[in-house]
């Protein structure tokens, strides 16, 4: 009995030690949970029970139990690599089934898929029309690779002001080649619905300084935009410099946006122009021109320039042409018991029964931990506890070894009593 008592000790330590050893090994591996042996005590018993002089038969390991306590965040340059800040695993689509993780350096596959480096595809919930996410189910995140498609610009917002000090110029008419014809010009670009830009030069000229007008002048690629067929509009302003109204040749004034006619850019194959200028926030005071403003709300076709998770998990594609565009959000799982989770190996686990029902939720609710972007969540592994560990096991493998020896030199003595 003694043989085997010390037998179980000896098992037990070289499991302790095991474990200590694979904690060790382990402690440079993002994402990785270290490992705790629990015993337990052997009692032999019967119907009767134990008897109050009755020795213990040994040890057993109750447990190898992991500790999944937050390890430290460590930056990357990688916007791709994430680290969870407290709870929250997450989710991998395996060939169809799924693991669960804290290890977040992550890369592109050939696909443009999001990929671990086992190949499992990161799973995000679905991005819907109105920017908010479909948390009932889950999808691979795959990055866009075609270009993200032009707008065409339909609306100009020049904000400005007209110096109340300018007379008429000295000629007359009109001419965007002369600068005496006008008293001041500015441009922007604008865009054809294939994305094409093109520059929109507008120009003032003080048409009645007693009254306050001004007729502007609008070419797009050194084409004329006409208003209901006339070649200007006139801006009105109040006494006190603010803005009036627009008037369009024999039309009654109105203080909305001026619409010009649709205008073919001669030579592309893009649908005709179809512009709208809104000059409400502009004015007329008695110091220089200036341009506060001028916004526009077209642009060009772009090509992917990189990705931006933030620490709600929303995964944003930027592009080239200062767009960006939400391809979903990163999926977090967490159970009630992780303890009960079954270890897949590459720093991942699995379902059970003893785990609980998986809750799946969105990083900073439901007690779901924030993600940080372009950091990796380290090992948990403290390595100076783990060579006490280590020593403490070595002891106790030796001291149960000894035993076994002084149970042998008991026996060789009864054996040889003469």
């Amino acid at each position: 009995m003694a043989f085997r008592t010390s037998l179980s000790g000896l098992e037990a330590a070289s499991t302790d030690l095991s474990v200590t050893g694979n904690n060790i090994a382990n402690a440079s591996t993002n994402g990785f949970k270290q490992s705790r042996t629990e015993f337990a005590d052997i009692f032999a018993t019967s119907f009767s029970g134990t008897s109050g002089t009755t020795p213990g038969s040994g040890v057993r390991v109750a447990s190898v139990a992991q500790q999944f306590a937050q390890g430290n965040v460590e930056f990357t340059s990688s916007s791709l690599d994430l680290a969870i800040n407290e709870e929250g695993f997450f989710v991998l689509d395996d060939n169809g089934s799924q693991a669960y993780t804290r290890a977040g350096a992550f890369t592109t596959d050939k696909d443009g898929f999001v990929v671990d480096s086992s190949g499992r595809q990161l799973q995000i919930f679905p991005a819907n029309a109105n920017g908010t996410f479909s948390t009932g189910s889950l999808t691979s995140l795959q990055l866009v690779t075609s270009d993200s498609a032009p707008k065409v610009t339909t609306t100009v917002t020049p904000v400005l002001n007209l110096d109340a000090k300018q007379e008429i110029p000295p000629i007359a008419p009109f001419d965007p080649t002369n600068a005496n014809t006008f008293n001041h010009s500015t441009s922007t670009t604008v865009y054809d619905s294939l994305g094409n830009p093109y520059t929109s030069t507008m120009y003032y000229v003080a048409s009645d300084p007693a009254n306050n007008d001004w007729d502007v002048y609008t070419y797009v690629d050194g084409q004329q935009l006409e208003v209901s067929g006339e070649d200007h509009f006139t801006l009105g302003f109040n006494g006190d410099g603010s803005f009036q109204d627009i008037t369009v040749g024999a039309n009654p004034p109105t203080t909305g946006a001026v619409a010009f006619d649709p205008l073919t850019i001669i030579g592309q194959g893009s649908n005709p122009l179809t512009l709208s200028f809104d000059y409400s926030n502009s004015t007329q005071y008695g110091s220089d021109f200036a341009v506060n403003s001028l916004n526009q709300d077209g642009f060009a076709s772009g090509r992917l320039s990189g990705i931006n998770i933030d620490p709600t998990g929303a995964v944003f594609a930027t592009f080239t042409n200062g767009q960006s565009s939400v391809l979903g959000q990163v999926a977090l799982a967490n159970f009630p018991n992780n303890n009960g989770l079954q270890q897949l190996g590459n720093t991942s686990w699995g379902e059970t029964f003893a785990a609980g029902d998986r809750v799946l939720g969105a990083a900073g609710t439901a007690g779901f931990g924030s993600i940080q972007s372009g950091a990796l969540e380290a090992s948990n592994v403290d390595i100076a506890t783990q060579l006490v560990n280590l020593i403490t096991a070595q002891r106790s493998f030796q001291a149960n070894a000894q035993a076994i020896t002084t149970e042998n030199e008991i026996q060789t003595t009864i054996i040889n009593i003469r």
